[in-house]
């Protein structure tokens, strides 16, 4: 273990089984939390959680649109661990396409999973937290919500709509002890993000002052200092990573 600043603490974290989520986990049980994965492919969120260690990790099948998976994503960390002091809403989709080509349900689905999804895990952590006078909230945005995207409408506005939406849960939930925070990745190196076409990373990566993609843990470092009490101060924040993106 490399610390203790989540000693005793649960975290749930969606869209862990790989990825920026799956890099918070590892973080999160390095820091000596108990964490429970949520994500939508069941087969890799079990194998994520046994990798993990089944002592300190469990792995759950959820749909983040669902208010009923999200739901029982949470109880089920009650359930096992006996709390939910943190919630990391981090499920997302890419659905890219120009403005005048981008369908409606390509437009619903991006808005659905990422600014839905994130109100419910949002709405519902904030619920328990309450009860018990506690708990960081940390909920995935991009810097495409700050500056937009080409071929990123919906995603762009996702994005946008997640910081709007934290703000204004933050500003909810403070007395109670609950705070509501949110991070703009920008590049970062992933499955996801390497897919893309040579031309498009090298645009982006020319626009980078760091001269570099991050990588998965450099994000997961944030998250932990915003799930711990380093962070105590602060709710409603917008903490960018992104190598000097858009400054």
């Amino acid at each position: 273990m490399s610390d203790a600043l989540l000693s005793g603490k649960t975290a749930v974290i969606t869209g862990a089984a790989q990825g920026i989520g799956l890099a918070i986990a590892k973080r999160f049980i390095a820091s000596g939390a108990n964490v429970v994965l949520g994500d939508m492919n069941a087969d890799a969120v079990a194998t994520a959680a046994a990798d993990l260690g089944a002592d300190v990790a469990s792995g759950v099948a959820a749909n983040v649109t669902s208010a009923d998976d999200v739901a029982a994503l949470l109880k089920a960390a009650q359930d096992r661990f006996g709390s939910v002091d943190v919630m990391v809403n981090n499920a997302g989709i890419t659905r890219d396409a120009s403005l005048r080509k981008m369908t409606e349900e390509q437009f619903d689905q991006v808005i659905s999973v990422h600014l839905k999804g994130t109100w419910l895990g949002t709405k519902l952590a904030a619920e328990i937290m309450r009860e018990q006078g506690s708990g960081s909230i940390i909920n995935m945005s991009s810097i495409s919500g700050k500056v937009g995207n080409f071929g990123q409408s919906n995603y762009a506005a996702a994005k946008a709509g997640i910081v709007a939406l934290s703000k204004a849960a933050a500003r909810e939930v403070a007395p109670k002890g609950v705070r509501v925070n949110s991070i703009q990745p920008g590049l970062i190196r992933t499955a996801m993000t390497e897919a893309m076409p040579k031309d498009a990373w090298d645009s982006k990566m020319a626009e980078i002052p760091m001269g570099r993609a991050g990588e998965p843990d450099e994000i997961a470092k944030v998250a932990l200092f915003l799930a711990s009490d380093l962070s105590s101060y602060m709710t409603g924040t917008v903490l960018e990573v992104t190598g000097g993106r858009y400054m």
